[in-house]
Formats: C-alpha cells, sequence, structure tokens
C-alpha cells in the first residue's frame, strides 16, 4: 500500500516551502488510498517547541490535509540507537573526532588544492590508543562509511539521477553530545513505517543519495523518490529572507482562503495551468507529479488574491451564515447581504466594510465639480427602507431635475452613497440600506 509523510522539523512555523512538501505527499497518498503520516522531527530538544508542533497541526488543519497517524521522533530514540548498533556491527559506522574548526581548515586546504570538500577519513585510520586519547579530550560524532560508488535511482520529476559517492562526505548521523541527526533518523522511520514514496524539495538530492545507501544497509528498500523545484519571488529571488512573511498562519491571517491557496500549489512549477478547485478530491484527480519541472518555480503571496476572491464569488450562504450573523446582519436580510456583496469582496473581512455603509451610511465621496449636484440629488433622496425600484425611480428623478445622465449622473450618486467607486448594483444595494449617507 502506498504510504508518504509529512516530517517537518517543530523549530518554526510552517511556511509555503513546507506546504509544497506536505501537499505533495498527502496528494500522492489520497491518489492511491494509502495513507499520509505526520511525523514531527523532535529529535532536537533545544529548538524543537511544542508550540510550533500545535501551530504545524492547527496549519493542516486549516488546509484540510488530514493525517491518518501522528508521529514523534522524540518518541523512538531507542530505535535510532539500535540501528546506529546495527551499523557499527556491520562495519559501516565509525568515530571521529575533528572539530568544526578542524574540518573547516581541511575544507579550505582541499578547495585550494583544486579537490572537492570531501571528508578525508582520517578517523578511519586512527589506532584504539589515539581513540582513547582523542575521547578523554572530547566526544567523538559518528560517521556512516559510504561505499565508494555511483549511486542511482529514477526520480519522479528529475529523472535519472546518478551520483558519485566518492563525491560525498561520510555523512555524520550521531553528533558528540548524542544527538541523533535527520538522516539516521528519518532513514530509520522510513524503512520501519514503510515508505514507499518520498517527495521533498531539490536540495535534498545529494542527501537521498547517502540515505539510499543507509536504508540498504539496514536491510530495507529504497522508496521512489521525487524532487520539486525550489521557490523563488516574483523576480527569481531567494525566498530565505522572505519567509517569515509567507508562514501559513500569516497567510490564514491575511484571509487568504484554503483552497485558494492549495488550488496555487497544486499547480505552480508544472505544465498544467493554476485553476482554483472547491474541494480536496478535485485536487486529487487533477494532481500528476510527472507534470512537474525542475526548475526554480516563482511564487508570488498576492496571486492568492484572485483565488481568494474567486472562491468567495462562488461560495453559496451557508458557508458564510454564521460569519454574516456574527457581522450583525438581521436574519431576513442575510442571504441577500451575501449574494449583494460577496462578488465585491477579496476576503471575507471585506464584508465588514459593506455591512457598515449599509447599517450606519456612507462618508460620501464627492468631487468638487459634483458638490452642488450631489446635494441637490441627496435633498431628492427618501428615507429608508427602500425597495427594488428605489435606485431607478430616484436616478430619473435627478436626472429630470438637474439634466445629468449616464455616467456623470450615476457615479457620483454611487460614490455619494457608498463612499466607493466601485461596487454592487445599486438596484440591489439600495434594498439593504438602513441608513441615508453621513453627509
Amino acid at each position: 500500500m502506498t504510504c508518504t509523510r509529512f516530517a517537518p522539523s517543530p523549530t518554526g512555523y510552517l511556511h509555503v516551502g513546507n506546504l509544497r512538501t506536505a501537499l505533495f505527499n498527502w496528494l500522492i497518498a489520497r491518489k492511491a488510498g494509502g495513507t499520509f503520516i505526520l511525523r514531527l522531527d523532535d529529535t532536537d530538544p533545544e529548538r524543537s517547541k511544542q508550540e510550533y508542533a500545535d501551530g504545524i497541526q492547527r496549519d493542516l488543519e486549516w488546509l484540510g490535509l488530514t493525517w491518518d497517524r501522528i508521529e514523534t521522533q522524540s518518541a523512538r530514540l531507542d530505535r535510532y540507537q539500535a540501528a546506529a548498533e546495527d551499523l557499527r556491527g556491520k562495519g559501516r559506522f565509525y568515530e571521529a573526532f575533528e572539530t568544526p574548526v578542524e574540518l573547516d581548515l581541511k575544507r579550505k586546504k582541499q578547495l585550494n588544492m583544486g579537490r572537492p570538500p570531501v571528508y578525508d577519513r582520517a578517523a578511519l585510520h586512527l589506532s584504539d590508543g589515539e581513540k582513547a586519547a582523542l575521547r578523554a579530550e572530547r566526544p567523538g560524532h559518528w560517521r556512516f562509511l559510504l561505499n565508494q560508488e555511483r549511486i542511482e535511482w529514477q526520480d519522479g520529476i528529475l529523472g535519472d539521477i546518478s551520483i558519485d559517492a566518492a563525491s560525498v562526505s561520510d555523512p555524520v548521523l550521531i553528533r558528540g553530545d548524542g544527538q541523533v541527526l535527520y538522516t539516521l533518523a528519518s532513514v530509520v522511520d522510513d524503512v520501519e513505517m514503510g515508505i514507499t514514496h518520498i517527495v521533498r524539495g531539490a536540495d535534498h538530492v545529494t542527501n537521498t543519495a547517502t540515505q539510499i545507501q543507509i536504508i540498504e544497509a539496514l536491510g530495507g528498500v529504497a522508496p521512489a523518490f521525487a524532487h520539486h523545484s525550489l521557490l523563488t519571488g516574483p523576480q527569481g529571488e531567494a525566498l530565505s529572507k522572505r519567509l517569515g512573511t509567507l508562514s501559513l498562519r500569516d497567510l490564514r491571517a491575511r484571509g487568504v482562503e484554503p483552497m485558494a491557496l492549495l488550488s496555487l500549489m497544486a499547480r505552480l512549477g508544472s505544465a498544467d495551468p493554476v485553476e482554483l478547485r472547491m474541494s480536496h478530491q478535485e485536487l486529487i484527480d487533477g494532481f500528476d507529479l510527472s507534470h512537474f519541472g525542475a526548475a526554480p518555480t516563482k511564487f508570488d503571496a498576492e496571486d492568492l488574491m484572485p483565488l481568494t476572491a474567486k472562491y468567495q464569488h462562488a461560495l453559496p450562504f451557508e458557508a458564510v451564515a454564521a460569519e454574516v450573523a456574527a457581522l450583525g446582519v438581521p436574519e431576513a436580510l442575510a442571504e441577500q447581504f451575501w449574494t449583494v456583496v460577496r462578488e465585491n469582496i477579496t476576503v471575507r473581512a471585506d464584508m465588514a466594510g459593506w455591512w457598515e455603509i449599509l447599517s450606519t451610511g456612507a462618508e460620501p465621496l464627492v468631487e468638487a465639480e459634483d458638490a452642488d449636484f450631489v446635494a441637490t440629488a441627496l435633498s431628492m433622496l427618501p428615507e429608508p427602507p427602500y425597495g427594488e425600484n428605489t435606485w431607478s425611480e430616484w436616478t430619473a428623478a435627478v436626472k429630470a431635475a438637474t439634466g445629468r445622465k449616464g455616467k456623470g449622473l450615476f457615479l457620483p450618486l454611487r460614490k455619494a452613497l457608498t463612499g466607493r467607486t466601485r461596487g454592487p448594483e445599486m438596484a440591489d444595494f439600495m434594498p439593504l440600506m438602513q441608513a441615508k449617507p453621513r453627509g
């Protein structure tokens, strides 16, 4: 059975880059009728926070990306230690003692000599006595011994991948302080949880190569890997410095609709056009991983607003009834209010502005050259309530009294009644008005 996972670290809030990974894995699992696991990579006790773990779950719930089960890596430390012992027994795990400064000096020396900055495996040549002496000075870290051969796989997005393991440093899997690092924990979990497909960012390609060898060393079978393109800003700039402003919680606070965000992310970087979907099933049915490319993908948060607006325009009253009621719209007017304003809002919070105009009257927007005309017109406006013919009857009377017609007649009157240059059809709007303009 197909099984995928999303494995964020609870060291911060989810952003759009994380979402792309989560969504692709979720879509693959749901399309195949398989299992989707939320797995919190919380092995770093210093940086992992419960508030971030809670925030990750809130964001996914907001988006409707439900998981079949949740796992925490901090509860599986014994499994990682067992795997480490297994690798030691197989001669694939060795202790090294270089400090970060020493490793940096080695890298610089190799680069100066025109060589790739790959760990030289000096620790393999230490005697037991030398190891004991170093151990007395500092704790050792543990590296996985790569077989220096080509690592190949058929990537679901990038196609045929081949990486020479000799060009990659033996990865550190356990730090000197005993902390199990992502590479080991992730591999052990993927093997033991039966993960069949993994989609993640293209910056993980080299990491995938080393993980394939670790999986095989532990007796597992490598899942199907796919690496999606990385997101950039609208001008192709790196998103890394802007991710704080692109957190899902911030987009939610701006009023972005979940389906607008998912519709964009499910197609961005693919050969398929971005189309608003109204349901998760539509997203699932229209998803094809093979349609995505490797080129960096531009993301502009402003593209979410037209999609959000389009989503509002299609919503039935039942979907917003509670929010309309919370504004104080009388029940008898509520459905009519939504029908009239929904195509004139971008986010749902925009409803409040329209109800304020209807309930307490707008501050008239009047150009200097229209001041006398508007004053005359408003003096002819009866007190509410208004009916479906009030707008046509009133404008006809104003036209007869002033001689104005067309845009010169209608636009100044709209601006006087609503304080805005655009909005709903005034014939539909006026029957909802509870008060005349404030001017």
